[in-house]
């Protein structure tokens, strides 16, 4: 009887190594040199899984509620239970009222915000499990590089100061994601007063493949200037089926189309992924 344990126990054994060694092989595979970018459904919000192409995850909001776990399920492999950083854009519930069930689900090394505080039960639990879960908190600020590995990296190009008033979307985290010759411009719920800002500053620096369309396609947001410095071939709107905001608003969907912008939404196609290998981006 003791020989057939020690051979049980030996089997169980090798079972797992095997087991091991498939899903490091699955996942050195699936990373391959190639920068993946998902634009999560959530619903009526924002949430963007970005993995580097040696396999560094960041994921930017995390949409208003638990959604964000199935959608984020479908996109990352089941084995995969862990996320480099969190950067919440802006304390907003339908950008980070999904963060707090990440944090239970995943482990997350750092937490990245633009510093505002929000005097709502939602900023609070986040920050309070940030703080209780020890994860290290860094402030996102304009002119900071973020090396994602694999020769990706994130460009922080706004907030520049310290958030003030009650206007969180005018401090929203504003980021340029680059690789090689492949570009997307990420921008939270930035106004159009911030956009032209951007637009002077960087010009044509803003060029960009893919567009996140700032606050769900609102005509509040909306700065033909900077849309036309990104000249997106392609332009994500994120936002939920029959919001009751009506977004995406009918002048920034005519304006996008003006500039030849493809639009996909999320509310449409669910996840939208694109792939690249630095010189060439396919949608998934």
């Amino acid at each position: 009887m003791e020989k057939v344990r020690r051979n049980f126990k030996g089997i169980i054994l090798i079972f797992f190594v095997v087991t091991n060694v498939f899903i490091y092989y699955a996942i050195y595979k699936s990373h391959a040199g190639i920068l993946k970018v998902a634009f999560l459904d959530v619903g009526q919000g924002d949430s963007i899984l970005v993995e580097s192409p040696v396999g560094n995850q960041i994921l930017i909001d995390g949409g208003s509620n638990g959604k964000v776990l199935e959608s984020l399920g479908q996109a990352l492999p089941f084995y995969d239970r862990s996320i480099d950083a969190v950067i919440a854009t802006h304390p907003d519930k339908d950008h980070i009222g999904g963060v707090p069930e990440i944090l239970k689900n995943y482990k997350v090394n750092e937490y990245f915000d633009n510093g505002a505080v929000a005097e709502t039960a939602t900023d609070r639990e986040l920050k309070n499990k940030v703080e209780k879960l020890g994860i290290k908190y860094e402030l996102a600020r304009s002119g900071e590089v973020l090396d994602i590995g694999g020769g990706a990296y994130l460009v922080i190009i706004s907030p520049s100061g310290e958030p003030r008033g009650s206007d969180t979307n005018k401090y929203s985290v504003v980021a340029k994601l680059i690789f090689g010759e492949i570009s997307f411009l990420l921008t939270g719920d930035a106004p159009t007063e911030v956009k032209n800002k951007l637009a002077i500053a960087y010009g044509e620096g803003l060029k960009s493949q893919v567009l996140k369309v700032a606050h769900h396609g609102s005509r509040n947001s909306l700065s033909e200037a900077f849309l036309s410095a990104v000249s997106p071939d392609y332009s994500i709107i994120s936002a939920g089926k029959d919001n009751s905001y009506g977004h995406p608003h009918i002048e920034v969907l005519d304006f996008l189309q003006k500039i030849n912008s493809k639009v996909i939404e999320t509310f449409q196609y669910g996840n939208i992924v694109f792939e690249s290998n630095g010189a060439k981006m396919k949608r998934d």
